[in-house]
């Protein structure tokens, strides 16, 4: 039982900061409130840890997360029911079942990928290698959103490359990752793998500490800007994922109808609160009026509730933070004379819950195009041609993700080379891959993670020479 992991991390005493459940506003359990000095003694405790971990090697340090990922598997369906009651999120649909999932998925691919290392020079008269080697004790700071399977993205690498981590949870999130880090380390060596519950204080501390050699930070741009300040005096290395404002190009070529499902779902996935979520959709003329009214279809027919009733596939936003951005931003849409094809009315009740919401006829320039929603509504925009969509989707200050959707994958290529963002999905849209390297530019952020570039950025190359 899920309470039986709320037990095992302290979560059941009521002297800790409670944890509503954002389905129905009752507490779910107690998050420990621990200090900057317990971030300290944690950092203390993986450096101690690292040296160990290091000399286990690859092969054996992948048997490790081979195991943890199976510890996962284990107790993945507690792991699920204590997510959907923090998070919110659905058990079924592309929500907590699949999350947990994905978390011991990834464990494993990263402990299968080859160790990255080149030979550089080797002509006979000069010989030099590149290796790349731990750097230390990594800090990784998670988001409500996402909260295992981002986690498990941050610190698979770091684990795999011989370092040792220390995770701050999200204030919002905290129940499920102590629990995900306490099955880890059912597997894992003592102090390899700590976790440390608070506020900010315990973030700000470990973007500063001089204990910790790189920082990864999925979260907002403000939050962000403040890690990179912060961590400067120790010129700490960093990746940082701050979101987006995903645009998806729909080209004239398309079959609204028999795209719009996956469209949906690349938006609304948990919905909408996914940073790498389509938040905008730039459609040409000769298809918008028939992939509006397809999804409008879509987004009045899935059902929405209580995560914990397995029907539902969509839930409430995770906070009432959230909830009231959506609703301001649905409102200003509203108020600049967009049309609300469905939702856009959230009724009365207990619960973070705002419907799934498509607007069209929206000006570019409307703040729900212009903002990160980061929740369930859609803005659809009309465009005349794919230079005009280009040209509206580069002008944000943001270049996380993008997708391009056209019947013919070479003209959808042409118009992707176009777009300025970290990755372009062709005929989709948010599939992260553990193979395949992600990350932003512009104020989306910087460094890559997942596969063999995820490693590297979580080690120091070192040459030798001769």
């Amino acid at each position: 039982m899920y309470t039986d992991l709320l037990q095992t991390i302290g979560a059941d005493s009521t002297t800790g900061r409670p944890i509503p459940d954002p389905a129905t506003d009752e507490v779910l359990g107690y998050a420990p409130e621990q200090s900057a000095q317990d971030l300290d003694d944690a950092v203390a405790a993986a450096a101690a840890a690292q040296p160990g971990w290091e000399e286990l090697g690859h092969r054996e340090r992948s048997r490790l997360l081979e195991a943890a990922a199976a510890a996962i598997d284990d107790n993945a369906e507690d792991l699920a029911q204590l997510l959907t009651r923090e998070s919110g999120k659905p058990l079924n649909g592309p929500n907590s079942r699949m999350e947990v999932a994905m978390c011991g998925d990834w464990l494993r691919a990263t402990a299968g990928f080859d160790t990255p290392g080149d030979t550089l020079v080797d002509d006979g008269e000069s010989h030099a290698t590149m290796s790349y080697e731990p750097i230390g004790v990594v800090g990784a700071i998670g988001p409500w959103n996402w909260p295992l399977m981002i986690t498990v993205w941050q610190i698979a690498a770091a684990l795999r490359m011989g370092n040792t981590a220390v995770v701050k949870p999200s204030e919002y999130t905290p129940l499920s990752v102590l629990s995900l880090v306490h099955v880890i380390n059912s597997a894992l060596p003592d102090g390899v793998l700590q976790a440390v519950s608070g506020g900010r204080d315990v973030g700000a501390r470990l973007s500063e500490h001089p204990g910790i050699g790189k920082i990864m930070f999925t979260g907002s741009i403000a939050t962000g800007r403040a890690i990179a300040a912060a961590s400067s005096g120790t010129l700490k290395r960093l990746t940082l994922e701050l979101g987006g404002n995903d645009p998806a190009i729909i080209l004239d070529d398309c079959d609204p109808r028999a795209i719009a499902e996956d469209l949906f779902w690349g938006a609304f996935i948990n919905t909408g609160q996914t940073c790498a979520a389509v938040k905008r959709v730039y459609a040409t003329e000769a298809v918008y009026d028939e992939l509006c009214t397809s999804l409008a279809e879509i987004a009045g027919a899935v059902p929405m509730g209580p995560g914990a009733d397995e029907n539902n596939v969509l839930g409430p936003l995770q906070n009432p933070a959230q909830y009231r951005i959506v609703a301001d931003l649905v409102e200003a849409a509203r108020a600049g004379g967009a049309r609300i094809l469905t939702g856009g009315d959230p009724s009365d009740g207990p619960g973070n819950f705002y419907p799934a919401t498509i607007v069209a006829d929206i000006s570019p320039d409307n703040p729900l195009v212009t903002e990160e929603q980061f929740g369930p509504a859609l803005p659809v925009i009309r465009v005349k041609d794919a230079d005009e969509a280009v040209e509206l989707a580069n002008s944000l200050d943001v270049g996380l993700g993008a997708s391009v959707w056209s019947a013919d994958r070479e003209r959808a290529m042409d118009v992707a080379r176009r777009v300025r963002a970290g990755t372009v999905w062709i005929n989709g849209h948010a599939k992260p891959d553990p193979r395949i390297p992600f990350g932003g530019i512009k104020q989306s952020g910087y460094g890559l993670e997942f596969g063999a570039e995820g490693l590297k950025a979580v080690a120091v190359p070192k040459v030798y020479n001769g």
